[in-house]
């Protein structure tokens, strides 16, 4: 077994409930056995360290905890975990990804501080995990997801068609839509499409917030008005971690410009149109990493701009 994988897996089960913290798993390892498995879910309090230990028990001493975030150095709503783990008689820690939280992080040094010897691995894949959360730790803002339905030559619309994407895509679309704190569009978008931006036919259990960029009549959804920078910091220290950027050429241009777009979702369908607007202006996009798959006749491509 991968044990790093099953913290990570551990992790999944406390998405929806952590609110505004980061989704944390923890696996305790003892003659390579699982002994004690942990996750953070919000109305519970407890860390994931302080239940996987607590299940390994006296097995902790000794043992090996593998941990998808950097065990927390700070006196919050619990004590420090890295106390806690320190304290069950832990001989090496695994650490996914390191904390970007200043209020928490530290948790490395105070183990090793203790002698117990730490192991950072520094995970993609742990950090991705976190990757709205630890947006708005560190930049202040909202994690940004452009998603765009395109054709083969980069067009937004085809002539005689509705949709540029197939139902699939667009069933993916609203699970997306789910996922996210906020969903926004430019007013370019509102006054071509009204679009209602909600979660639709997915088993939604919250829907995302409705925004508008720009100036005018929104028909109904949330007009924010100032500078980009200025909204999106406004929307995280209103609670907003992650948005999904739904609108136009324009508007995605402009959040391309200004360094905005994490992370791009681009479903290709099979077709040319041969004529109009291009999905986004000219402007770079430096693509860290890459993934492709079928969506019924589409193809869904996923690209990380920003790594978190």
């Amino acid at each position: 077994m991968n044990f790093m994988e099953r913290a990570l897996a551990l992790a999944e089960r406390g998405r929806g409930l952590v609110r505004d913290h980061p989704l944390v798993g923890a696996v305790v390892v003892a003659g390579g056995e699982v002994v004690g498995e942990g996750w953070y879910a919000y109305d519970a309090v407890e860390h994931a360290e302080t239940v996987a230990l607590r299940q390994a028990g006296e097995r902790a001493r000794g043992a090996t905890i593998y941990v998808t975030l950097e065990p927390c150095a700070h006196h919050g709503r619990t004590p420090p975990c890295a106390d806690a783990v320190a304290a069950a008689g832990i001989s090496r820690v695994v650490v996914g990804a390191l904390d970007p939280n200043p209020k928490a992080a530290g948790g490395v040094a105070r183990l090793r501080a203790a002698g117990v010897e730490v192991d950072v691995l520094d995970s993609a894949e742990a950090r991705r995990q976190n990757e709205a959360w630890r947006t708005r730790v560190a930049l202040g803002r909202p994690h940004v997801t452009l998603k765009i339905a395109v054709t083969l030559d980069g067009r937004v619309a085809v002539p005689g068609r509705r949709w540029v994407s197939n139902e699939e895509s667009r069933r993916l679309v609203h699970e997306l839509r789910a996922s996210v704190d906020a969903v926004a569009v430019g007013m370019g978008t509102v006054r071509a499409d009204a679009p209602r931006l909600d979660a639709r036919e997915v088993g939604a259990t919250r829907q995302p917030r409705r925004i508008a960029f720009g100036h005018g009549d929104a028909g109904g959804l949330e007009v924010r008005s100032g500078p980009l920078e200025d909204e999106l910091r406004a929307l995280a220290s209103e609670g907003v971690q992650s948005l999904l950027l739904e609108g136009g050429p324009t508007i995605a241009t402009a959040f391309a410009r200004a360094g905005l777009v994490d992370k791009l979702v681009l479903f290709v369908a099979p077709v040319v149109a041969g004529e109009g607007r291009r999905f986004l202006g000219d402007v770079p996009l430096a693509v860290r990493s890459m993934d492709a798959r079928p969506v019924g006749g589409d193809v869904l491509i996923q690209a990380t701009i920003r790594e978190p």
